[in-house]
């Protein structure tokens, strides 16, 4: 895979799928509808969806590609793949919340290792650069020239006083009772794969997940996380959380900075 060009090629579909996003965020009214599985999509996330597809697909036409919008591709089976959540955070959009971002990320061997994750509405622009390393982009965002980055990294945590991120939309007794196994001094709630940023900025020291996601919900930001000295395990035995998985749908699991003494499920 040339890096490079990964790099280049997702941060420009991702911004170019939050225009229009935006656009259609800002209509007076836009269409919800729902899924077999009754989760809510919008025009935005459709029109996202093809942007991205049809540029992925026309710059890497022999990488596998998996993306939400697309039911066809969750069928493909294979453990390297880019993999797409054009609009992670549906309801906080339909809410108009703000909390909500586009995710592409590459899984090389069911490990996620370069992603962007683009807040449009927050101008919040996370991505991995071709050497791996998370940077935060701040500027104009340009869609053909990188502007100003800085590299992000993951806190040293106080285990005596933790910064907690969690769901803003899936909070639930399982997910309090487990970080009341923890000393917190603080805690925050986030929507979508900006809670993984925070993480991987250092804002938030660690985002237990007690709760269904699927694949293309996590990449990018888990990719985000590990170049920023993060990592992401399964919240039963504390195993990698991989990639690749049957039906992409994944396990409970922990998305933490180094550092932090783990608590058990």
């Amino acid at each position: 895979m040339d890096y490079e060009k990964l790099t280049q090629v997702m941060r420009r579909l991702s911004l170019e799928a939050g225009d229009k996003i935006m656009e259609i965020y800002g209509q007076d009214d836009f269409e919800v509808k729902s899924k077999s599985d009754d989760s809510p999509v919008t025009a935005a996330d459709e029109a996202a969806d093809k942007i991205i597809s049809d540029g992925l697909r026309a710059a890497f036409p022999d990488v596998m590609l998996v993306t939400e919008e697309q039911s066809a591709t969750h069928s493909t089976t294979g453990d390297t793949f880019l993999i797409v959540d054009p609009l992670d955070g549906t309801k906080e959009f339909i809410h108009r919340r703000g909390d909500f971002t586009v995710n592409i990320a590459l899984v090389e061997g069911g490990v996620p290792t370069r992603g962007v994750v683009y807040a449009p509405a927050k101008n919040r622009m996370f991505f991995t650069t071709a050497d791996g390393q998370s940077v935060e982009e701040t500027g104009a965002f340009d869609k053909d020239a990188v502007g100003p980055t800085t590299a992000i990294s993951v806190s040293k945590p106080d285990n005596s006083a933790l910064m907690v991120v969690a769901s803003k939309s899936h909070r639930d007794q399982a997910t309090d009772d487990y970080i009341g196994k923890y000393s917190v001094k603080d805690m925050k709630s986030a929507g979508s794969s900006l809670k993984f940023c925070l993480v991987a900025t250092g804002e938030a020291d660690i985002y237990p997940r007690v709760g269904r996601t699927m694949e293309w919900d996590t990449a990018a930001g888990h990719a985000v996380l590990k170049g920023a000295g993060g990592d992401v395990i399964r919240f039963d035995d504390h195993s990698p959380l991989t990639y690749g998985k049957a039906d992409y749908a994944n396990p409970f699991f922990i998305a933490y900075a180094q550092g932090v003494n783990l608590k058990d499920a």
